[in-house]
């Protein structure tokens, strides 16, 4: 019933905070908005940051820029494993998690910008178009969340995870999968693909927070809710670069 494709938000995860919880104060889904929009600021800020060490016109490309940026992933990686398994301290976690991404998304769009000026304000303006857009949609019940619906996104996004295992394996030794990542047809098909599977998670997504509301489940689930939504939409954010890059490029 509750099971969804974004590992942040997995089954029975609020079934079983509210098994454990005693407390009168629950979670709400306005709490987790606010708690989102906190998180969001975060990744800006550290965004902010390493975007400015990133200017090769004014001869200012710091060399601290690719450390904070493999920095900022695998610190990212780490505070997210952390965060899932550990909820009740998603709050600090979930807050690191923010900030490390926003590291690596700042020197990664600032680099793609400089190449392709223009694409971070396009990237940026097709998530938050697209976030707008699902929400619309969900809260009208254009698209109904039933166990079919989550099974097959669940199924689309353990594919897409498994491609990406397989390109960084693959380029570990020096090789590289050919076409889906290129700027051909399929490469740019294959990016469309994966945007549509991220935004079928944000419907998921919605859906969990929503449910895990109605149950009453303990108020730190706003935060662990809140860095589920932030895990699909930097996926999205980052889609939205790849497809643009490789438009730009052709």
């Amino acid at each position: 019933m509750f099971r969804t494709a974004n590992p942040a938000l997995n089954e029975n995860i609020f079934t079983r905070a509210t098994e454990e919880s005693y407390a009168t104060d629950t979670m709400t889904v306005g709490g987790t908005v606010n708690k989102t929009a906190f998180f969001l600021l975060l990744t800006v800020l550290a965004a902010a940051f390493t975007w400015r060490l990133w200017d090769p016109t004014a001869g200012t490309v710091s060399p601290m820029l690719m450390p904070l940026m493999i920095g900022g992933a695998i610190g990212g990686l780490v505070f997210a494993l952390i965060t899932i398994f550990v909820k009740k301290w998603a709050a600090i976690t979930g807050s690191a998690y923010a900030i490390c991404e926003g590291l690596l998304l700042g020197g990664l769009s600032s680099i793609l910008n400089f190449a392709y000026p223009g694409i971070v304000i396009q990237a940026v303006g097709l998530t938050f178009g697209t976030l707008a857009l699902i929400l619309t949609i969900y809260k009208t019940g254009i698209i109904k969340v039933t166990d079919k619906f989550r099974m097959g996104v669940f199924a689309a996004t353990g594919a897409i995870f498994l491609i990406y295992l397989a390109t960084f394996i693959v380029h570990l030794f020096g090789g590289t999968i050919p076409y889906i990542h290129g700027n051909g047809w399929i490469g740019i098909g294959f990016s469309l693909l994966v945007i549509v599977i991220a935004t079928l998670n944000l419907v998921l997504d919605f859906d969990f927070i929503e449910r895990g509301s109605a149950m009453g489940a303990p108020k730190y689930m706003e935060w662990y809710g809140a860095f589920g939504l932030m895990v699909t939409l930097i996926w999205l954010y980052i889609e939205f670069l790849r497809l643009l890059a490789k438009l730009r490029s052709r």
